[in-house]
């Protein structure tokens, strides 16, 4: 088990094609799992250089598609990651580490929180 639950990957670091950061998504969800870790938090960016909105939308339809096929738990975009958030406060029991997480409360449409 990894010494912090929560696992974060930046998909968009190199500016990828819509296409590749799901693939990547779905890699390093596989992987986490794989590894024993209960949270991901992915880094997608919010578009401000107009491909990041792309990756965003995407990432967010496609973590909607696995949590309706129960492959994920829950996911929690970045604008709504606050302790005033109702599924916030589950993940914390899931994943204590997401209290200390440097996006709580930042409304961060830039990251998605996945709950494996």
């Amino acid at each position: 088990m990894p010494a912090s639950k929560l696992r974060e990957v930046n998909i968009k670091a190199d500016m990828p094609t819509v296409s590749n950061a799901i693939k990547r998504v779905t890699f390093q969800l596989c992987n986490a799992k794989a590894l024993g870790f209960t949270a991901v938090k992915i880094i997608h960016g919010y578009g401000s250089t107009g491909k990041g909105g792309g990756i965003r939308t995407e990432t967010r339809r496609y973590l909607q598609r696995q949590k309706d096929k129960r492959q994920i738990r829950d996911f929690i975009t970045g604008e709504q990651f606050s302790i005033f958030d109702e599924a916030t406060r589950a993940a914390f029991l899931v994943c204590d580490d997401l209290r200390r997480d440097s996006d709580l409360e930042r409304s961060n449409n830039g990251i998605t929180i996945v709950i494996l």
